[in-house]
């Protein structure tokens, strides 16, 4: 009866952070969203972004926004469970502070500065490494890797629209 007790009180412990750890990637990851909207808010409807020729799979705007917010969700729930099996935390902090600051630094820089070449850069890099997240945590966390798979998907649809935009103005 005791090493049930205890097998329920590590389960609850686990529980507990795993639960405490997707509320703190949730603050830091829509953090991200907010800093980067405020680039992207001015940017969309200005005439430099209308006058671009975009690729014809661009989606509506409002795909964005929930396509984001879906994304950041799976990607903090993904985080938490990550952090919870994962022994070396530095490294997935810096795994984390990389992917965090190419996220909210594209924005400005393909909105903002009109840097489309420097932002399929930026892009091109987050995706690699989010792809890597997802290959490198597979056998710490198993199925719950694929939390981050919307983030991989939408990355390389994002990429594509970055990369039709530079090749086509």
């Amino acid at each position: 009866m005791t090493s049930f007790r205890h097998k329920l009180s590590i389960f609850d412990e686990m529980h507990r952070n795993v639960v405490l750890s997707t509320v703190v990637f949730l603050i830091l990851n829509f953090l991200a969203l907010a800093i980067g909207g405020l680039f992207t808010g001015k940017g969309v409807p200005s005439d430099w972004y209308m006058a671009l020729n975009k690729a014809p799979w661009t989606p509506p705007g409002w795909v964005f926004g929930f396509a984001w917010t879906f994304i950041m969700i799976c990607f903090s729930v993904y985080m938490a469970f990550f952090w919870q099996y994962f022994e070396n935390k530095k490294l997935l902090i810096g795994l984390f502070a990389v992917q965090w600051v190419l996220n909210v630094l594209w924005n400005p820089v393909f909105f903002h500065f009109h840097q489309i070449t420097a932002g399929l850069l930026v892009i091109s890099l987050l995706t690699v490494l989010v792809g890597y997240l997802l290959y490198f945590s597979w056998p710490y966390i198993g199925y719950k890797a694929l939390l981050i798979l919307p983030y991989v998907i939408w990355l390389l649809i994002a990429t594509s629209l970055n990369g039709y935009v530079v090749f086509h103005n």
